[in-house]
C-alpha cells in the first residue's frame, strides 16, 4: 500500500491547487492507512468538494460513494466502527448535523462508536447557495448530543493534526471544517490534543477567543489591536466540546472582558460553551459573543457575508474596538 501511494502521488498537484485545506484529509487518511489502520472513508455524492476523491484513487477497496444519501451514510459508518473498521465520512455541515442528527445521536454517540463525522463548507461559507447549505446552527446540536466530541480546525495543517490524533480516539466527533482555501494559521506538523485549547498569547485588556475559520481573521485582529497599544490576547479553541475549562479561567485570572467568535449562530456554540464555563466558576467576567445573531444569514457571495457580519479581520478588529471603548 505504502508503495502505492508514492507511486501515485504526482496525480494529485492539479487536485491540491483546488483545494489546498480540504486536501490534507485526504492525505492524513492515506498515512494511516499505510500504518496498517483499518480506515474507510465515504461521502455523500462530495468527494470533489472535500477532497476524499485522492483517497478514492488510491483506496477504492475503503472508499464508499453514498450518493446524496446522507442519514445511510452515517447509519452504514456506525455499523462500519461495530465491526471493527474506523470510518470517516463527510458532507455538507449543513446535511451532516441538521440532517443526520438522529442518526448521529443513536447510531453513532448513544454507542459511542469512534466515527469520525466530517461537516465542511460549514458556517456561512456556501453564502451564494442560500439557507439550506448554511450551517449555522451545528456547534450547538453537536455540542449538546452526549458522547460526541467536537473540533474546529482553523486550516488545512491542523485538520491533517485533528485526523491524526482521532486515530486512537475512542469516541466518536464532529469535526467541523470549512471550504479548504482557509488562509494557514499552523505549520504542518503542528501536534493537537483533543480538549485542549491553543493560546497564542495573555492580554489583561480583552481575550479573544476564537474557533475554526475564525482564528485567522480573529489572530489579525488582535495582533493590530496589540501594535495600537492595547493589551489583547488570544485563545484558538479548536476543540469546543470538551472545552478547555483551565484555559478560560487562567485568562480570566488576568483579563475580565472575554470576546468570543464563530461562524455561527451566537446561540449554543463556541460563546455558549464559554459563557457556561464562565457562570459555573462564578467569575466576574463580561463576555461579548460574536458570530450569526439569532438569524438566518443573507445569500451573497461568503467574503460579502463576512464583512456584513463583522466576521472578517477588519469586523472583529471593529467590534473589539467598541468593547475597549466601553461601547459595546
Amino acid at each position: 500500500m505504502t508503495k502505492s501511494l508514492s507511486d501515485k502521488s504526482w496525480q494529485y498537484r492539479q487536485l491540491n491547487a483546488v483545494t489546498p485545506g480540504l486536501d490534507a484529509l485526504s492525505d492524513a487518511l492515506l498515512e494511516l492507512v499505510a500504518q496498517g489502520e483499518p480506515i474507510v472513508a465515504g461521502t455523500a455524492d462530495l468527494q470533489y468538494s472535500n477532497g476524499l476523491s485522492k483517497f478514492h484513487e488510491l483506496c477504492p477497496e475503503r472508499f464508499v460513494q453514498f450518493g446524496i444519501s446522507e442519514q445511510n451514510m452515517v447509519s452504514a459508518a456506525a455499523g462500519m466502527a461495530a465491526a471493527g473498521m474506523k470510518p470517516y465520512v463527510a458532507t455538507f455541515a449543513s446535511f451532516l448535523a441538521l440532517l443526520c442528527c438522529e442518526q448521529i445521536r443513536m447510531d453513532v454517540a448513544y454507542s459511542k462508536l469512534p466515527v469520525r463525522l466530517i461537516g465542511h463548507h460549514a458556517g456561512i461559507s456556501l453564502g451564494f447557495y442560500g439557507t439550506s447549505h448554511h450551517a449555522t446552527e451545528d456547534l450547538a446540536i453537536a455540542r449538546s448530543i452526549a458522547n460526541l466530541t467536537v473540533v474546529a480546525p482553523a486550516d488545512g495543517a491542523q485538520l491533517a493534526a485533528v485526523i491524526k490524533a482521532s486515530n486512537d480516539y475512542p469516541e466518536p466527533i464532529y469535526i467541523r471544517v470549512q471550504r479548504g482555501r482557509d488562509p494557514a494559521v499552523y505549520q504542518k506538523g503542528t501536534p493537537f490534543t483533543f480538549g485542549k485549547a491553543i493560546p497564542h498569547f495573555a492580554g489583561r485588556d480583552l481575550t479573544i477567543i476564537a474557533t475554526g475559520s475564525m482564528v485567522h481573521p480573529g489572530l489579525a485582529a488582535a495582533n493590530a489591536l496589540r501594535n495600537t497599544g492595547h493589551d489583547v490576547g488570544f485563545i484558538d479553541m479548536a476543540t469546543v466540546k470538551p472545552i478547555d475549562r483551565d484555559a478560560i479561567l487562567e485568562a480570566a485570572a488576568d483579563c475580565r472582558q472575554f470576546l468570543t467568535v464563530e461562524e455561527h449562530n451566537v446561540l449554543g456554540g463556541l460563546g455558549g460553551a464559554v459563557s457556561e464555563v464562565i457562570t459555573d466558576a462564578g467569575l466576574p467576567v463580561r463576555l461579548k459573543r460574536h458570530g450569526i445573531y439569532d438569524e438566518y444569514a443573507l445569500i451573497a457571495p461568503p467574503t460579502h457575508l463576512y464583512a456584513h457580519y463583522e466576521l472578517d479581520a477588519a469586523g472583529i478588529e471593529a467590534v473589539a474596538t467598541r468593547i475597549l471603548r466601553g461601547l459595546s
